[in-house]
């Protein structure tokens, strides 16, 4: 299965399991597309926009499931980045898990989301597991 990233907000997350889906952040209600991230982009975009949150939830979209809706767009630094038209639904969301920090303030990955500089890969690919809001 091939997946893309979003990171929201823990009151996002929960909204999306009581609603059906996920409530636009306001850079996305402003840009007018929900930003995704794949697997190797990620931890950069945290890095950049997520810096100074505590209540991050890292969520595994399944790419099929969101079907002409994604479009791939060139953004940061020349990069192709997945931008969804339309809404980010629960359904979509393979896999969810909470981004905590450890002491000195880095993010922990959760094992299905292993990062490039941690050594893991570039995939977008991610084993099937549940997700809970």
């Amino acid at each position: 299965m091939e997946v893309v990233f979003k990171i929201c907000g823990a009151a996002q997350w929960e909204r999306c399991g009581a609603e059906g889906t996920l409530p636009a952040s306001a850079v996305d209600a402003r840009d007018g597309f929900v930003h995704l991230s794949s697997c190797a982009q990620v931890a950069q975009t945290a890095a950049l926009h997520f810096a100074d949150r505590e209540d991050l939830w890292l969520l595994a979209v399944d790419v099929a499931a969101l079907g002409d809706a994604l479009r791939w767009e060139t953004s940061r630094g020349g990069a192709s980045f997945p931008h969804l038209y339309g809404a980010l639904t629960r359904a979509a969301v393979v896999h969810a898990a909470a981004l905590p920090r450890d002491d000195d303030g880095a993010l922990r990955w959760p094992s299905w989301c292993a990062q490039p500089a941690a050594g893991g890969t570039d995939s977008t690919r991610t084993p099937d597991a549940p997700a809970k809001p």
